[in-house]
């Protein structure tokens, strides 16, 4: 695997990881598979364009002259207009610096004629007019996740509030939002990959559903990936951990929540919140946390539908009994050919 010849175009990759957040989703993206970054990075993948991936967690390069030093550097020179195209990677939520009195709730690097910080809602005023492409990552980016709970002190918010839901960058791409709490590492490596190749023309608009998530990997819900699925159906509820049966009576939401996690995994297939027996508290979700809590209780709404199951399970598990000892079993022909010999 070879890096893309050196006069090809760049496409530069600037992430601020300076929002309200726990840098889990940067973390989370060293761990991506399918692709891995390091498959974008050295363009191991037909048609990507060279990629200069600048990220505090893994630069491809310092700063401008090489060294770490002047890794802000590359972020000024956005704001001047110098480095284009570049995909502007989001990471934490966006608090409001207009509601307090002093100081600053989170910054990003200093201002070079002031010396003063810069905060990352001021890096959005600047960049965002500039950029290709904006990305959300993680639940706190594209949403304002646990920071922005009600009481919250900051205000804090995703980035489709703080530049609008109806945003569109210079090249009329709208806002990507990858969420999860931290984010699927592979649902964020294949974003990116998707929109490299988007914005150097090579595949159509990014399909996106109404909360602006990537519609081929939130269009469908935990519950319709999920190994326990069969057990719902059939009305076999867990009030205990421990057991491979349905979640939802210790707290699961999966029945409506939007995810993947279940089918793809969460490292090279494996993982995932309810293949390990864990239950789906809702990360990827817009109202995540507040309409979820408190956690490990039973949803309201599936006291209902877990009854209706469990009746209709019970005559289910009935007829499937009768038609597995029906087939479970050798045929008559070859029992009676047995008994002749």
């Amino acid at each position: 695997m070879t890096a893309p010849p050196e006069d090809e175009p760049v496409v530069h990759l600037l992430w601020i990881n300076a929002g309200l957040s726990c840098d889990g989703d940067s973390v989370a993206l060293t761990a991506a598979t399918q692709p891995s970054i390091e498959e974008i990075l050295l363009g191991g993948l037909p048609g990507l364009p060279r990629l200069d991936m600048h990220w505090p967690f893994l630069a491809s390069e310092g700063g401008p002259d090489g060294g770490p030093d002047s890794f802000i550097e590359w972020f000024h020179r956005a704001d001047r207009g110098e480095l284009d195209p570049f995909m502007l990677v989001v990471e934490g939520s966006i608090p409001d610096e207009s509601i307090k009195d002093e100081g600053y709730w989170c910054s990003f690097g200093n201002d070079p004629e002031t010396g003063e910080p810069i905060t990352t809602g001021e890096w959005l005023d600047r960049l965002a007019p500039k950029a290709t492409v904006i990305i959300a990552a993680g639940t706190c980016s594209a949403y304002g996740g646990i920071h922005a709970m009600a009481g919250n002190p900051t205000g804090a918010m995703g980035v489709p509030d703080y530049l609008g839901w109806d945003w569109t960058s210079k090249a009329g791409l709208p806002i990507v939002c990858v969420p999860g709490c931290p984010v699927q590492p592979d649902n964020l490596s294949e974003t990116i990959l998707y929109l490299l190749y988007q914005v150097t023309g090579q595949t159509p608009a990014i399909p996106l559903d109404d909360n602006l998530r990537p519609a081929w990997l939130f269009g469908e819900t935990v519950h319709e990936g999920c190994d326990r699925a069969g057990y719902y159906e059939q009305g076999q509820f867990t009030t205990e951990y421990g057991s491979p049966r349905c979640l939802v009576k210790v707290g699961c939401w999966g029945p409506v929540v939007k995810c993947n996690v279940p089918k793809r995994g969460w490292i090279n297939g494996i993982g995932g919140c309810p293949n390990v027996g864990g239950i789906c508290i809702a990360c990827t979700m817009p109202g995540f946390p507040d309409r979820f809590m408190p956690f490990m209780d039973e949803p309201a709404g599936a006291k209902v539908s877990t009854l209706a199951s469990g009746l209709y399970g019970d005559l289910i598990r009935t007829l499937r009994g009768i038609t597995q000892r029906a087939v479970d079993s050798e045929p008559e022909w070859r029992r009676r050919r047995r008994a002749t010999h």
